[in-house]
């Protein structure tokens, strides 16, 4: 009895006082897993920082998405941390009204819906059109629960609307896939969000990239098959988070690892496309140049930055290109420090929620659970938990497991 009681209380000051059940400490301990340098509790830190430091961003994002900075200033201020949100429920947005610090958007449950769907692989190699059924299938449950519903009232309605129309862009493009129909899809595709460059795989990218510790080259490959949501060169830059993310699940991770992987992993050999090279790399060098003169203004770093930003917007916020272009300025500006990452993107506004929850994915990865601010990650957990029945840790154990299994 006196040893359990003293090996949980050790795996509980590990862990920075976050309680840990005695059943994740038993599936979770020193044994090493077999191909990674990683112990089963340090994968399994790995990967919970991963979900919930992708879920901190999506909260310190979320009361502000949108927004512009002066809207921004004045009612938050600087933002430091998580705070409350006031916001109308939308498809993409948060599902509840007034949601406490730690409430999350889209961009969570897209982490949920990947997370969930490696968990039933049986091999390391995805299949795309098995990505395709799940999102297909998550879409006709929230269909289907139309008929569970038994109510004069119309809020149960309005709010099963907002799980439906969630995923219809995403549905109306699966379908056509799933089915093998190259025109229908490519119509689909056309009209996808109207036709724009959005960040589609770029939602799920760093979950993906979880599930191939170490292995940058295999994780964008894997998250390349999946992109097909993305348009143009925005399927190398959701490729590139993957691999950025699976690097980071390397036990001796160091921020120029990150960094490499911008220049070095190129599978699909985008630097050979002709008369264009490569996009994402110019965005690697525009970020570098952003964040050297922004540096050199020593009177306000920051404010210098945002204004080179804002001289690099796209049409839509949520734009592929801007999107990577602002993960990599805050990583850059910030050192590659998790909370510091956090602020920029969130006081830089625009859709700070989705350019926190990417950064957060990749850093909170990399700098493990046990590496993000305590009060933070225990917010989102509980928050969660008890608003949005999302199981941050259930997800990231079943996940651990599946990757032990499968080495």
């Amino acid at each position: 009895m006196k040893q359990i009681y003293v090996t949980l209380f050790t795996l509980f000051t590990l862990f920075g006082g976050h309680q840990i059940t005695a059943q994740s400490a038993i599936k979770f301990g020193e044994k090493q897993v077999k191909g990674l340098n990683l112990t089963e509790a340090e994968l399994y830190n790995k990967v919970l920082g991963n979900i919930v430091g992708s879920a901190i961003g999506d909260a310190m994002g979320a009361p502000t998405e949108m927004w512009s900075r002066d809207a921004i200033q004045l009612e938050y201020g600087f933002v430091k941390g998580l705070d409350s949100m006031v916001r109308e429920v939308s498809p993409e947005g948060t599902w509840k009204t007034n949601l406490p610090a730690g409430g999350t958007t889209d961009d969570t449950r897209w982490k949920e819906l990947a997370f969930e769907y490696l968990t039933k692989q049986k091999t390391t190699t995805l299949n795309a059109n098995d990505f395709a059924s799940e999102i297909l299938a998550v879409y006709q449950k929230a269909i289907d629960r139309y008929k569970e519903i038994d109510s004069f009232e119309p809020e149960p309605y309005e709010e099963n609307t907002l799980h439906v129309a969630w995923l219809q862009e995403w549905a109306k493009v699966a379908k056509p896939f799933n089915e093998n129909n190259l025109d229908a899809y490519s119509v689909a595709m056309s009209k996808f969000y109207g036709g724009e460059m959005v960040c589609a795989g770029l939602l799920y990218a760093p979950a993906i990239g979880v599930f191939y510790p170490g292995d940058a080259n295999r994780a964008y490959d894997e998250m390349y098959k999946l992109s097909f949501f993305d348009v143009g060169y925005a399927r190398d830059i959701s490729g590139l988070a993957a691999a950025m993310t699976a690097v980071s699940m390397k036990k001796d991770a160091k921020k120029e690892d990150l960094l490499d992987v911008l220049r070095s992993v190129d599978p699909q050999h985008y630097f050979k496309s002709r008369l264009v090279g490569r996009t994402s790399y110019r965005i690697l060098q525009k970020s570098l140049g952003i964040v050297k003169e922004a540096n050199d203004n020593s009177e306000n770093s920051m404010q210098k930055a945002f204004e080179l930003l804002d001289q690099n917007q796209q049409d839509m916020p949520f734009h592929a290109g801007e999107i990577h272009l602002q993960v990599l300025v805050a990583m850059l500006y910030s050192d590659f420090d998790f909370m510091k990452t956090m602020q920029f993107l969130t006081n830089y506004g625009r859709d700070n929620d989705t350019t926190a929850a990417i950064a957060g994915g990749i850093l909170g990865t990399f700098c493990g659970f046990d590496g993000l601010p305590v009060s933070e990650r225990q917010k989102v957990i509980d928050v969660s938990n008890t608003e949005l029945s999302i199981d941050l840790e259930k997800l990231a154990q079943n996940l651990t497991k599946r990757i032990i299994k499968l080495q």
